[in-house]
Protein backbone atom coordinates (compact mmCIF):
# COMPACT_ATOMS: atom_id res chain seq x y z
CA UNK A 1 0.00 0.00 0.00
CA UNK A 2 1.49 3.62 -0.99
CA UNK A 3 1.37 6.63 1.28
CA UNK A 4 1.56 8.34 -1.93
CA UNK A 5 -1.73 9.86 -3.29
CA UNK A 6 -3.72 8.14 -6.15
CA UNK A 7 -5.61 11.17 -7.47
CA UNK A 8 -4.69 14.91 -8.85
CA UNK A 9 -6.24 16.12 -6.19
CA UNK A 10 -4.22 14.79 -3.69
CA UNK A 11 -1.28 15.79 -5.34
CA UNK A 12 -2.60 19.14 -5.95
CA UNK A 13 -2.94 19.23 -2.07
CA UNK A 14 0.51 18.40 -1.04
CA UNK A 15 1.91 20.57 -3.32
CA UNK A 16 -0.22 23.55 -1.73
CA UNK A 17 0.41 22.30 1.79
CA UNK A 18 4.26 22.21 0.62
CA UNK A 19 4.12 25.95 -1.03
CA UNK A 20 2.36 27.26 2.11
CA UNK A 21 4.94 25.66 4.40
CA UNK A 22 7.92 27.15 2.85
CA UNK A 23 6.32 30.63 2.47
CA UNK A 24 5.47 30.73 6.16
CA UNK A 25 8.75 29.36 6.99
CA UNK A 26 10.76 31.98 4.94
CA UNK A 27 8.50 34.11 6.54
CA UNK A 28 9.46 33.10 9.88
CA UNK A 29 13.12 32.97 8.63
CA UNK A 30 13.08 36.94 7.10
CA UNK A 31 11.83 38.42 10.30
CA UNK A 32 14.05 36.32 12.82
CA UNK A 33 16.81 38.11 10.30
CA UNK A 34 15.56 41.28 10.87
CA UNK A 35 15.80 40.79 14.88
CA UNK A 36 19.89 40.03 14.70
CA UNK A 37 20.16 42.46 11.96
CA UNK A 38 18.34 45.05 14.85
CA UNK A 39 20.48 43.70 17.58
CA UNK A 40 23.74 43.60 15.31
CA UNK A 41 22.67 47.90 15.08
CA UNK A 42 22.13 47.80 18.92
CA UNK A 43 25.11 46.48 19.95
CA UNK A 44 27.18 48.72 18.34
CA UNK A 45 25.21 51.54 19.59
CA UNK A 46 25.60 50.10 23.41
CA UNK A 47 29.34 49.44 22.52
CA UNK A 48 29.77 53.04 21.79
CA UNK A 49 27.80 53.73 24.87
CA UNK A 50 30.35 52.13 26.79
CA UNK A 51 33.39 53.38 25.15
CA UNK A 52 32.07 56.89 26.45
CA UNK A 53 31.32 55.55 29.84
CA UNK A 54 35.01 54.07 30.08
CA UNK A 55 36.28 57.31 28.42
CA UNK A 56 34.72 59.05 31.50
CA UNK A 57 36.16 57.45 34.06
CA UNK A 58 40.05 57.35 32.70
CA UNK A 59 39.94 61.24 32.38
CA UNK A 60 38.17 61.23 36.29
CA UNK A 61 41.17 59.28 37.33
CA UNK A 62 44.23 61.04 37.64
CA UNK A 63 47.85 59.69 37.61
CA UNK A 64 48.76 60.86 40.34
CA UNK A 65 45.88 60.19 42.81
CA UNK A 66 44.18 57.53 40.85
CA UNK A 67 43.51 55.75 44.28
CA UNK A 68 41.35 58.66 46.11
CA UNK A 69 39.34 58.68 43.21
CA UNK A 70 38.76 55.14 42.42
CA UNK A 71 36.06 54.74 44.92
CA UNK A 72 33.85 57.43 43.68
CA UNK A 73 34.21 55.92 39.84
CA UNK A 74 34.20 52.08 41.35
CA UNK A 75 30.32 51.28 41.07
CA UNK A 76 30.36 53.30 37.33
CA UNK A 77 33.76 50.98 36.17
CA UNK A 78 31.57 47.83 37.94
CA UNK A 79 28.59 48.30 36.19
CA UNK A 80 30.79 49.14 33.18
CA UNK A 81 32.04 45.65 33.40
CA UNK A 82 29.18 43.51 34.28
CA UNK A 83 27.55 45.23 30.93
CA UNK A 84 30.51 44.49 28.53
CA UNK A 85 30.43 40.75 30.02
CA UNK A 86 26.52 40.43 29.31
CA UNK A 87 27.05 42.31 26.07
CA UNK A 88 29.57 39.92 24.92
CA UNK A 89 27.60 36.74 25.90
CA UNK A 90 24.07 38.04 24.51
CA UNK A 91 25.72 38.69 21.10
CA UNK A 92 25.92 35.16 20.66
CA UNK A 93 22.54 34.56 21.63
CA UNK A 94 20.66 37.65 20.91
CA UNK A 95 17.18 35.70 20.48
CA UNK A 96 17.63 33.97 24.48
CA UNK A 97 15.09 36.08 26.49
CA UNK A 98 17.16 35.09 29.45
CA UNK A 99 20.37 36.60 28.14
CA UNK A 100 18.66 39.77 27.03
CA UNK A 101 16.79 40.00 30.53
CA UNK A 102 19.96 40.00 32.15
CA UNK A 103 21.37 42.36 29.66
CA UNK A 104 18.40 44.72 30.85
CA UNK A 105 19.26 44.64 34.13
CA UNK A 106 22.96 45.57 33.60
CA UNK A 107 22.03 48.45 31.33
CA UNK A 108 19.78 49.50 33.91
CA UNK A 109 22.40 49.08 36.82
CA UNK A 110 25.10 51.28 34.45
CA UNK A 111 22.74 54.34 33.62
CA UNK A 112 21.76 54.34 37.58
CA UNK A 113 25.77 54.59 38.20
CA UNK A 114 26.03 57.05 35.62
CA UNK A 115 23.35 58.96 36.60
CA UNK A 116 24.81 59.15 40.60
CA UNK A 117 28.26 60.11 38.79
CA UNK A 118 26.88 62.58 36.20
CA UNK A 119 23.33 63.95 37.57
CA UNK A 120 23.82 66.49 34.88
CA UNK A 121 25.16 64.86 31.90
CA UNK A 122 22.35 62.31 31.42
CA UNK A 123 20.00 62.97 28.34
CA UNK A 124 16.49 61.09 27.04
CA UNK A 125 15.73 60.85 23.31
CA UNK A 126 12.15 59.43 21.83
CA UNK A 127 12.23 56.28 20.04
CA UNK A 128 12.53 58.19 16.58
CA UNK A 129 15.74 59.88 17.95
CA UNK A 130 14.37 63.14 18.65
CA UNK A 131 15.08 64.90 22.35
CA UNK A 132 12.64 64.08 24.78
CA UNK A 133 14.20 66.03 27.91
CA UNK A 134 17.23 66.14 29.59
CA UNK A 135 16.98 63.82 32.87
CA UNK A 136 17.35 65.69 35.34
CA UNK A 137 14.01 67.58 34.92
CA UNK A 138 11.49 65.53 35.14
CA UNK A 139 11.22 64.13 38.94
CA UNK A 140 11.51 60.52 39.96
CA UNK A 141 8.09 58.56 39.23
CA UNK A 142 6.89 61.68 37.34
CA UNK A 143 6.04 60.60 33.88
CA UNK A 144 4.68 56.88 34.95
CA UNK A 145 1.54 57.89 34.16
CA UNK A 146 2.53 59.17 30.39
CA UNK A 147 4.33 56.60 29.77
CA UNK A 148 7.73 58.46 29.85
CA UNK A 149 9.57 55.51 31.77
CA UNK A 150 9.98 53.74 28.82
CA UNK A 151 12.56 55.77 27.24
CA UNK A 152 16.09 55.34 28.80
CA UNK A 153 18.54 58.16 29.69
CA UNK A 154 22.01 57.66 28.05
CA UNK A 155 24.95 58.80 29.02
CA UNK A 156 26.20 59.69 25.62
CA UNK A 157 24.24 62.52 24.45
CA UNK A 158 23.20 60.66 20.77
CA UNK A 159 19.99 59.23 20.12
CA UNK A 160 21.45 56.51 18.09
CA UNK A 161 21.04 53.71 21.39
CA UNK A 162 17.39 54.60 21.68
CA UNK A 163 16.67 54.83 18.13
CA UNK A 164 18.44 51.28 17.94
CA UNK A 165 16.79 49.76 21.03
CA UNK A 166 13.05 51.25 19.47
CA UNK A 167 14.48 49.55 16.09
CA UNK A 168 15.33 46.31 17.77
CA UNK A 169 12.17 45.71 19.91
CA UNK A 170 10.10 46.43 17.13
CA UNK A 171 11.71 43.91 15.28
CA UNK A 172 11.27 41.18 18.04
CA UNK A 173 7.41 42.12 18.54
CA UNK A 174 6.66 41.23 14.96
CA UNK A 175 8.66 38.11 15.30
CA UNK A 176 6.76 37.10 18.05
CA UNK A 177 3.55 38.12 17.24
CA UNK A 178 4.43 36.08 13.65
CA UNK A 179 5.52 32.56 15.53
CA UNK A 180 2.25 32.86 17.56
CA UNK A 181 -0.17 33.39 14.71
CA UNK A 182 -2.15 29.68 13.52
CA UNK A 183 -1.37 28.72 11.33
CA UNK A 184 2.22 29.60 11.03
CA UNK A 185 2.75 28.67 14.74
CA UNK A 186 2.78 24.58 13.54
CA UNK A 187 5.74 25.61 10.91
CA UNK A 188 7.57 27.88 14.67
CA UNK A 189 6.58 24.69 16.23
CA UNK A 190 8.36 22.36 13.87
CA UNK A 191 11.41 24.00 13.48
CA UNK A 192 12.08 24.76 16.99
CA UNK A 193 12.00 28.72 16.46
CA UNK A 194 11.49 30.24 20.05
CA UNK A 195 10.02 33.80 21.38
CA UNK A 196 12.45 36.79 21.63
CA UNK A 197 12.91 39.52 24.32
CA UNK A 198 12.71 42.95 23.97
CA UNK A 199 15.58 45.02 25.51
CA UNK A 200 13.64 47.02 28.03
Amino acid sequence: MSVLPDSMVGWIVIAVLLFWFVGAYNRLVRLRAAVLQAYATLDAALRKQLDFVQASITAALPDKDASSHSSAVAPLQAATNQLATLLGATRLHPLDPGGMAALATALQVLITAWQRQHPDAVTVFEADGTLSRPAPLLPAGAGAASGALESMAWPEPSAAAEIARGQFNLAVGQYNAAIVQFPALLVAWMVRLRPAAPLL
